[in-house]
């Protein structure tokens, strides 16, 4: 009997054991697992990593589940990632099934929110295993160093602010004039026409622009005959009655003692000034006449065609026609504004002297930026109703660093009335806060503004877009700038654009021993960093932590910089 049971008892226990050690889950190796990128590497405020698991074949149990976890750690805490979960073929879920036979691959993405802390930090994955509901212990597994944030020194607040431009114009040129008429196939002056009050006014004009100190004026006659009677009639119709016009007003101009220039000259057929008066008429058939103009480019075919329209021509014989029959009278005036340097000490002394767009312009005769702001109070004081003045304030608050001020005046310079320039310094304001969605908004719904290219690049450069961002910032040269063509791997137009930078900083100096780095110049990266450590002690450290410059670590010039 007892032979009987030995056999199949042992049998049975063979099966158990094998089924035992067959059912274990073994530590995964390293050497399964890989993480892109290496070394990880903010962009757009995230730190994204895509991690592929290799399940070697008889790892995984049929009955298992296991739950695999990434989490980022670093000196003040951890981040955990995205979980996934796997099951073995047994397992009735609804989870990716690795095969125990033939193993299986699984990828995990997964994205962490930036922190400056993450610079020293390691990436794991964790694994929470049960095999049949009972638990099984797998250790964690570290699989990458430190995280690369060299885009994290983009910053919105060294951005220009947008400034309410003045309009100010040295020289304002106006042009003002008068029409002598004619009879038809006429050339002779005539007292009814000289004499009217338009023409009288405008000798009267060009007199007093010549007797103001701050006005340039010149004379233009232009001479016309109609469209009808021939290219040749009509040539010397017009030559005539410039002649005869330029001699009276060469009389006249003698006659109130004013010397300046006179430009006389004359159009044979005036076909523009006909087809301005079509246009602008409300005669019958109008838009057949203006097609007949488009149509015939030869003058004797457009006329008689339009001669054709019997329709209409007597109605442009009485109403269009004499109206071209004239010599157009043009005083071109020029109105000399006040100089530099009196704009400049009358808003010191005499605001109140200055008009808006003067004293916005006085703003910027000065490099002095507690003078700036002067200035713009001061205009903000006169002209209170100019929404110019308020942005213009919060844009020196904002240069200042006094972002709660420079908020408050953007926001009243928008309640007067809603402008580019202070959408763009809120949408600036918001990505200093971190709200990218709404300087989004901002941002991307101004214009017409020239700081708009800087602040779009800035933006594209916190959202990760590089490419976009070396395109928006164009020619600015700015950190900001700087930093998107190093991280889009233009190291050459990098160079030169920090080198071009009128205001160096010690971001300025530090983005220069990166680029150094990344283009193997071990002295460009000590010396840059020297600089840059120089005017800002704390990079001391961050350089220090900097995965930039982690191929120096053993290089004692670099070590003692960092100390």
């Amino acid at each position: 009997m007892e032979k009987k049971f030995y056999l199949p008892l042992l049998a049975l226990a063979s099966m158990i054991a094998l089924a035992s050690c067959s059912g274990k889950l073994k530590p995964l190796s390293e050497q399964y697992i890989k993480a892109d990128p290496q070394p990880l590497e903010a962009i757009g405020g995230q730190v994204p990593v895509t991690i592929s698991v290799t399940y070697p074949s008889k790892w995984f149990n049929k009955n298992a589940v296991v739950t695999v976890t990434p989490v980022l750690r670093y000196e003040t805490g951890e981040t955990w990632g995205t979980a996934y979960t796997y099951q073995g073929e047994k397992v009735k879920a609804n989870n990716q099934v690795i095969a125990y036979s033939s193993g299986g691959n699984a990828t995990l993405k997964s994205s962490f929110k930036y922190k400056p802390e993450m610079k020293k930090s390691e990436l794991y994955l964790t694994f929470d295993a049960k095999i049949k509901n009972k638990a099984v212990k797998l250790p964690d597994i570290k699989i990458a160093d430190g995280v690369l944030a060299t885009s994290a020194l983009a910053d919105a607040g060294s951005n220009s602010p947008a400034i309410g431009a003045d309009k100010f114009q040295r020289i304002i040129k106006e042009a003002y004039d008068a029409n002598i008429l004619f009879l038809i196939q006429q050339a002779e002056l005539r007292s009814k026409e000289l004499n009217k009050q338009e023409v009288q006014d405008w000798k009267d004009l060009v007199e007093n622009a010549n007797e103001a100190p701050n006005q340039n004026v010149a004379v233009e006659i232009s001479a016309y005959a109609s469209p009808d009677g021939g290219v040749k009639l009509n040539d010397a119709l017009a030559s005539k009655r410039e002649a005869n016009t330029n001699k009276y007003i060469q009389k006249e101009l003698k006659k109130r003692k004013i010397d300046v220039p006179v430009d006389a000259h004359y159009t044979a057929q005036d076909w523009e000034g006909f087809q301005e008066l079509v246009s602008k008429s409300n005669l019958q058939d109008k838009d057949l006449v203006l097609r007949v103009l488009s149509m015939y480019k030869d003058p004797e075919e457009r006329e008689r065609e339009i001669k054709n329209i019997s329709t209409v021509f007597k109605s442009l014989a009485e109403e269009i026609l004499p109206q071209l029959r004239r010599s157009r009278l043009i005083a071109n005036i020029e109105i000399i504004g006040k100089s530099d340097e009196e704009i400049s000490k009358l808003a010191q002394s005499d605001p109140g002297a200055l008009s808006i767009e003067e004293i916005l312009y006085a703003a910027t005769l000065t490099d002095n930026a507690a003078d700036k702001e002067s200035i713009y109070n001061k205009a903000a004081q006169l002209y209170s109703s100019d929404y110019r003045t308020w942005n213009n304030i919060g844009a020196q608050r904002f240069a200042a660093g006094d972002y709660a001020k420079a908020d408050e005046l953007f926001n009243k310079a928008n309640s007067i009335q809603s402008n580019s320039a202070s959408n763009i310094n809120l949408g600036l304001l918001s990505l200093i806060k971190g709200d990218k969605d709404k300087a989004q908004q901002l941002i991307g719904g101004a214009s017409d503004a020239p700081e708009l290219g800087e602040a779009l690049g800035v933006l594209y450069l916190s959202q990760g877009e590089y490419a976009k961002a070396v395109s928006s910032f164009g020619a600015t040269k700015s950190n900001n700038a700087a930093l998107a063509q190093l991280l889009s791997k233009d190291y050459s137009k990098a160079s030169q654009t920090l080198n071009a930078i009128t205001k160096a900083d010690a971001v300025t100096d530090y983005l220069k021993a990166v680029v150094a780095a990344r283009t193997n110049d071990t002295n460009g990266v000590i010396s840059n960093l020297k600089a840059a450590i120089a005017k800002k002690p704390a990079l001391a450290k961050e350089a220090g932590l900097d995965l930039e410059f982690a191929k120096y670590a053993a290089n004692s010039a670099f070590t003692s910089l960092i100390k």
